[in-house]
């Protein structure tokens, strides 16, 4: 079993910056990928990004690139989220996802990839 601990949201004005993080337990985390997915109110959950077990591929939904950073250190067993000049429609719930095993350079975006999944954490961006 792996347990998952969101932080790092917040309220921020747009073209702001937030950096989330989430902390893994349970089981060796260079075992586990990782993603971000989030959800607007009223929307589905939709993938933010992903990132390999050593750290050395990173993937990003169209909405995250150039924008966003995934990164992990598995001394400490944590995957970050950097959001840098945030939008209002970057407002939502950030979930943090491990899979068991390897990246999946396509599925990586889809939730039934992830094996375990964070209680999450709110990001408000403001205009």
């Amino acid at each position: 079993q792996v347990h998952l601990v969101e932080s790092g949201g917040g309220l921020v004005q747009a073209g702001g910056s937030l950096r989330l993080s989430c902390a893994a337990s349970g089981r060796t985390f260079n075992s586990l990928a990782m993603g971000w997915f989030r959800q607007a109110p009223g929307k589905d959950r939709e993938s933010v990004a992903a990132i390999s077990r050593k750290g050395g591929s990173t993937l990003y939904a169209d909405s995250a690139k150039g924008r966003f950073t995934i990164s992990r250190d598995n001394a400490k067993n944590t995957v970050y989220l950097q959001m840098n000049s945030l939008k209002p429609e970057d407002t939502a719930v950030y979930y943090c996802a491990a899979r068991v095993g390897q990246i999946l350079p396509t599925g990586w975006e889809r939730e039934s990839t992830y094996d375990y999944w964070g209680q999450g954490t709110q990001v408000t961006v403001s205009s």
